[in-house]
């Protein structure tokens, strides 16, 4: 059992005894802890919080528990159900809510299950409120509301909201993308994306839509993460079925991989950079994305004569280094599109909608896009943690070895060399060492990263 306790949220593994998985009472205590967290942010007035979550299995569980616990210390809750992470984002501003609470695990296995939280204005926590939640919880320093304090429950549904605010972004073109009578298919791994996503596409005007893996049970159909390993089975089905291109979402749909119309990959690096590019030749401006990201967005974007700037990995560094910097589009290699036009938020919906619409407009099939894009090749590697690995010291020591190379060391270590790159760092979600390297062939990208796994294996 494992159960991971971060800024970002609380994430583990159903079922165990409390504090070795996420059980009932481990969520009892979070919910609570950010329950005050947001009654003294607030000055102790009474909240609104916003609750959505994926379709794992353990959604019905986990979701009964948040809303009575939330109700329990007073809060009022609109419980949007069945919904994307970037749908309750949303659903918190429409709602003029204090916060909201996703559950849901993103990538994990279907065991896993998670308490994303928001603040009031539908962004992730910062470091410090993170912290602050953490501290609450570990103290237990909460209590619950009296019987005339209790807080209610209303049901509400989002989707069409969310849907209906992507048609109104001004570079979603809903008129060329209906004129180039695409076939879409959608891979949707049998979560929440299987509702919003094929209602999204025929909105969009598209009149051959493809679905797969659509049915929102919670078992999915494969491995959740959208790597190219894990979606051999999807290719095949878009090669079979001529369509022009294939969207693939994780169980919350917050990130956006592109298969092409003959069934390779777009490779989930250059969501963004495609769709930046769409963005940037319209609107020029700055562009951000983390450092463990493809070299491909700074390159699109002196395309323009506009400004990169790297940021921790992680959503809300990101937000931050984009907002300190005026960044009209930006976000994460992983296929996370953030689009401050729309919200501070990774948006696969945001990011499907204005990929067709640059789609439309350039006339080429998915896989000529993509050529026109520099080349660039990652290799991504982890190391599993154990007890005995003290990871301050083993990156402290990497640093050294490679002291005469830029070095930056704003999260983990990451080395830049002249034509490459290699980042390190303590996953935030596992209980694992990522490394991931870049250059401008698979062979050399793969040769960086096994001469730092080599070195960290002498220093372990």
């Amino acid at each position: 059992m494992s159960l991971i306790k971060s800024i970002s949220g609380i994430r583990g593994t159903i079922g165990g005894k409390p504090g070795e998985g996420l059980s009932p009472l481990d969520l009892v205590k979070f919910t609570a802890s950010y329950a005050t967290w947001a009654k003294q942010k607030s000055g102790n007035k009474k909240l609104k919080i916003v609750v959505g979550r994926d379709a794992r299995i353990s959604g019905p569980m986990v979701s009964s528990i948040v809303i009575s616990t939330l109700t329990g210390m007073g809060c009022d809750v609109v419980n949007i159900g069945l919904a994307t992470t970037p749908t309750t984002e949303l659903a918190v501003t429409a709602e003029k809510a204090d916060g909201g609470i996703i559950l849901t695990a993103s990538h994990n296995p279907k065991q896993w299950n998670a308490l994303k939280l928001l603040d009031n204005k539908g962004e992730f926590l910062n470091a410090a409120d993170g912290e602050k939640v953490l501290q609450i919880a570990e103290a237990e320093d909460f209590s619950f509301a009296s019987v005339d304090e209790l807080g209610s429950v209303t049901e509400k549904d989002y989707t069409e909201y969310h849907i209906q605010h992507v048609l109104n972004l001004k570079l979603v073109d809903r008129a060329v993308i209906e004129k180039a009578n695409f076939a879409v298919a959608i891979d949707a791994v049998n979560s929440v994306g299987g509702i919003v996503m094929p209602a999204l596409l025929e909105a969009l005007g598209v009149k051959k839509i493809i679905e797969i893996n659509c049915e929102p049970t919670g078992h999915f159909a494969h491995t959740p993460e959208p790597l190219p390993e894990n979606l051999v089975e999807t290719s095949a089905i878009v090669k079979e079925n001529q369509v022009d291109v294939c969207f693939v979402v994780d169980p919350d749909v917050d990130r956006l991989v592109i298969i092409n119309e003959d069934g390779s990959m777009f490779n989930e690096e250059y969501t963004l950079v495609a769709v930046s590019d769409y963005i940037l030749k319209q609107t020029p401006g700055n562009t951000v994305s983390n450092l463990s990201s493809s070299r491909a967005l700074s390159d699109v974007t002196e395309r323009y004569d506009c400004t990169y700037n790297s940021a921790a990995v992680g959503e809300v560094n990101v937000v931050a280094k984009m907002k300190e910097t005026g960044a009209i589009i930006g976000g994460e290699g992983n296929g996370g599109i953030i689009y401050p036009e729309s919200h501070y938020g990774r948006d696969s919906l945001v990011g499907a909608a204005l990929f067709l619409s640059h789609l439309a407009k350039t006339g080429l099939k998915c896989s000529a896009l993509r050529k026109t894009y520099p080349d660039y090749f990652m290799s991504k590697n982890k190391i599993e943690l154990t007890p005995d690995i003290n990871v301050d010291v083993l990156l402290e020591k990497l640093q050294q070895k490679y002291s005469n190379e830029k070095v930056t060391t704003i999260d983990g270590v990451k080395i830049d060399f002249a034509e490459s790159w290699v980042h390190l760092r303590k996953s935030n979600t596992e209980p694992i060492i990522r490394i991931y390297s870049e250059a401008k062939s698979e062979e050399e990208a793969k040769k960086i990263a096994q001469k730092v796994i080599d070195t960290i294996k002498e220093i372990i």
